[in-house]
């Protein structure tokens, strides 16, 4: 190459020193990436410990309420075993999931019969006709007979008949289920009668069980030729009233008893034997009831050693049981105005002042 005139410059070594220059340091080197990485990692897990502290809480307030609804489901289900005194009807459909129903739910009465003062021969007579066939009905199987099918309670108002149907239901684990005769009289044709049906097959889906009606001559009193559609409507249901108590089923483990203030107004068909085997009077209280009605009421009651409530037992007026309960509640009444703890004799002549008037005249089928 010199010779055509070239000259190629030597080659010079160049020599770094390694010592004294710094290394150059490199994107994403292994240390930071770590690093990096738990940081992460470390909010991730900050993230999912706040998302469980919340589900926690959820968790906990979930619990409570499950809680407040295993307790309810407990009372349901002991309600739901104890004598159901229920009676329900469905009145119309709103939509698919909504409805009218209308009816009246209540617990087992608590009425003993040791709650109803005197009556001894009216307690005998309804527990042998309601009470003894449905805890012994093998007794009347090996007699031979069929027990009584129903019961009328009649007589003046406020004489225990109600009460007495109370205790009924008490004494028996017998489905006990009361209407009123004025509920079978509906707005709508045909209502009234239906009601009755489904009345009796509560009762037959129940049994044993107890049907009381109490006012029955709302709609049982005596057949005539009605003028009105209303009337007719209410014979309709006395027409199925009968059917149901006779029929061709024999209703043996389902008892009815019904009460009223006008037996002398109820239709004959219906009081025939069949259907009403056994009718049972309640007058008003003689002077030996009225004692033991007395007694029975203030057994609960701070009576001073003046009160003598012989005085009162020994008065000619003709009162109820429901009168002299009246009284001895009107002379607690008078005590508590005069915030006394004890009843004395004055408070119990202000309370038979106030509930009985001597110059009231009585109906004549009372008498």
């Amino acid at each position: 190459m010199e010779e055509i005139g070239i000259i190629v410059p030597e080659k010079e070594e160049i020599i770094l020193d390694t010592k004294t220059t710094p290394p150059v340091p490199l994107i994403g080197s292994g240390e930071d990436l770590d690093a990096e990485d738990l940081y992460t990692k470390y909010k991730k897990l900050q993230r999912q410990l706040e998302f469980l502290a919340v589900q926690e809480e959820y968790i906990k307030d979930e619990q409570r309420n499950l809680k407040k609804e295993y307790l309810h489901a407990q009372e349901e289900v002991k309600r739901i075993q104890s004598v159901p005194l229920v009676i329900g009807q469905f009145l119309e459909a709103v939509d698919q999931n909504t409805g009218i129903v209308g009816s009246t739910t209540d617990e087992k009465p608590d009425v003993q019969y040791a709650d109803i003062g005197g009556m001894d021969m009216q307690k005998q007579e309804i527990r042998e006709a309601v009470e003894l066939p449905l805890t012994h009905f093998e007794l009347y199987k090996q007699i031979g007979i069929d027990p009584p099918r129903g019961v009328l309670m009649y007589g003046p108002p406020g004489c225990g008949k109600t009460m007495l149907a109370k205790a009924v239901a008490h004494h028996t684990t017998a489905a006990f289920i009361r209407v009123v005769g004025s509920e079978f009289v509906q707005k709508y044709l045909g209502e009234g009668p239906r009601m009755v049906r489904d009345v009796f097959r509560l009762a037959k889906e129940n049994s044993p069980a107890i049907i009381f009606i109490d006012e029955i001559d709302a709609i049982a009193t005596k057949r005539f030729d009605a003028q009105t559609g209303a009337d007719r409507e209410v014979q309709r249901i006395l027409l199925e009233l009968l059917n149901q108590m006779d029929g061709f089923d024999q209703t043996t483990n389902v008892k009815v008893i019904m009460a009223t203030n006008r037996a002398d107004t109820l239709d004959p068909a219906l009081l025939r034997p069949g259907r009403l085997d056994r009718k049972i009077e309640f007058p008003l209280p003689d002077r030996r009831q009225k004692r033991l009605i007395f007694s029975t009421i203030t057994s609960r009651m701070n009576l001073s050693e003046e009160v003598d409530l012989e005085d009162y037992v020994a008065r000619p007026d003709r009162i109820s049981g429901a009168d002299i309960n009246a009284i001895c509640q009107e002379a607690g009444m008078h005590a508590v105005r005069e915030n006394r703890y004890i009843v004395l004799a004055k408070d119990f002549e202000k309370g038979y002042k106030n509930n009985i008037k001597k110059d009231e005249s009585e109906h004549e089928f009372y008498k």
